[in-house]
């Protein structure tokens, strides 16, 4: 036997296992455990914030969830985890009691995005010294701080470490000759200031974790997974592309198998429809079990203890600190016998905007420590073709998965549009500039409308008698 036959044989066994062991049943239907696959730089944050926080209480969240390395199944009738890890992890939750959802991005910007943020988190440290002092300094507080960083989670606890290296690397270069000058105004490729994407995409690392990451991720198979097997499979999916076909096929039937799929391009429809498909049957299920947190409401937004690798920068201000949400407020809070989707489309809006402002500063602060290196839209558009084509090739399985579930996200798009609930939201998200709403602009004229109608008849039967 061959190395290429030995390889299909251990491929092929995991993907017919891993399709054997698909639940079959109702997918539409919201199960007692709500399963978040977070996809990294998918979006997935401002969901668990700014949705999933606002309904489930911590006292529903599962241990160790989001923020976490690992899981901790030991309590049993947790509601809600959300989480990095891939789906491997269903191995340890109750299939049947278990809904699944995820949100995919385009792959080619997710490559940038995954690129720009390995950068903007490892800048934080160019606050110190030199690298040895930023590694002791993160050890201290580690040590001491009941918080998490960036460091700890998947995938960024491997990207971030390498380009934190790096970007001391090319900072102490630049001492040693005695100038800064930038020979480049191509942020994508000053290499004196930081590692080239060429030079990214093409290292090793990225292709561990990087690319094709969302199909590796929904099959099972990152080297985060929980199957023993998950390298073979993954180092044989790597060195035979063919075999790829194999992990597409399972990937692609856990996405049909899911309650909901959402596109990060279209945000605006993804975050609708998961009010519509998720948020009202986690109402409903909540306030039935009366599960919703203390004092009868649904759950306002918590301190997270996620991504709080800001502590870690001494030179960040105390409200770019933590986790960057919304601070909390009465006016966020809904009341468990009057939450509809509509509110909670209300309060999404109100949290996504105040998450998105402290993003930004947090961005714009470590940029300046690689100044003038700054990513935008406009230099995207700027990045030779070549390398985009590179980008493509390395993502393949990515780009089909990604156009599978826009298709799935068409279908989901045109039920949820025949919903009640649905058409609920869609009389609630536009306003007048002046900030009425159409729907509440509709039932104040309502009256004067009816009245014009009834007038109107009226006159008519008066102008008919005086014919006759």
């Amino acid at each position: 036997m061959n190395d290429y036959e030995h390889c299909e044989i251990v491929v092929k066994k995991w993907a017919t296992t891993s399709l054997n062991h698909e639940r079959k049943g109702d997918k539409h239907t919201l199960k007692d455990l709500l399963f978040f696959l977070h996809v990294p730089r998918t979006g997935g944050r401002t969901y668990f914030h700014c949705f999933l926080k606002k309904l489930y209480s911590s006292s529903l969240e599962c241990p160790r969830s989001y923020d976490k390395l690992r899981f901790d199944p030991s309590k049993e009738k947790c509601r809600l985890l959300v989480t990095h890890d891939d789906y491997s992890i269903t191995s340890k939750l109750p299939r049947d009691r278990t809904s699944v959802v995820t949100i995919l991005r385009n792959p080619i910007d997710r490559v940038f995005s995954t690129y720009e943020f390995s950068v903007e988190v490892a800048a934080r440290f160019l606050v110190h010294p030199n690298l040895t002092s930023a590694t002791q300094m993160v050890g201290r507080l580690r040590s001491k701080s009941k918080g998490v960083s960036t460091l700890d989670i998947w995938p960024w606890k491997h990207l971030v470490p390498w380009m934190r290296e790096d970007l001391f690397a090319r900072r102490d270069a630049r001492e040693a000759r005695g100038t800064n000058d930038v020979t480049s105004n191509d942020p994508y490729n000053m290499e004196d200031i930081v590692m080239p994407l060429l030079n990214y995409i093409n290292d090793p690392i990225a292709h561990e974790i990087v690319h094709s990451g969302a199909t590796f991720q929904i099959a099972g198979l990152t080297n985060n997974s929980y199957l023993p097997e998950s390298h073979e499979v993954r180092h044989c999916v790597d060195k035979y592309h063919n075999l790829g076909d194999y992990v597409l096929q399972v990937a692609k039937t856990r996405l049909d198998n899911m309650l909901y799929v959402g596109l990060t391009e279209d945000h605006r429809e993804s975050a609708t429809m998961f009010a519509n498909v998720v948020g009202q049957q986690v109402i409903s299920q909540l306030v039935n079990s009366k599960a919703i947190g203390e004092g009868g409401t649904v759950n306002r937004s918590e301190p997270s203890s996620s991504f709080s690798d800001s502590e870690l920068d001494q030179n960040t201000n105390s409200d770019e600190k933590g986790n960057g949400t919304t601070s909390s407020s009465d006016d966020n809070e809904v009341k468990q016998e009057s939450m509809t989707v509509g509110k909670l489309m209300d309060t999404y809006e109100v949290c996504i905007s105040g998450l998105r402002k402290a993003q930004t500063r947090r961005r714009i602060a470590s940029l300046k420590r690689i100044s003038p290196e700054n990513f935008t839209k406009e230099a995207r558009l700027r990045v030779p073709q070549m390398v985009l084509q590179r980008i493509q090739s390395l993502n393949k399985l990515d780009l089909e998965l990604y156009e599978y579930a826009q298709g799935i996200f068409a279908t989901q798009h045109k039920q949820a549009a025949g919903s009640l609930f649905y058409t609920e939201k869609l009389g609630s998200i536009f306003v007048y500039s002046g900030g009425i709403k159409l729907w509440d602009a509709c039932l104040w004229t309502m009256p004067f409308v009816l009245l014009f109608i009834f007038l109107f008849v009226n006159a008519k039967r008066r102008t008919l008698k005086v014919k006759i």
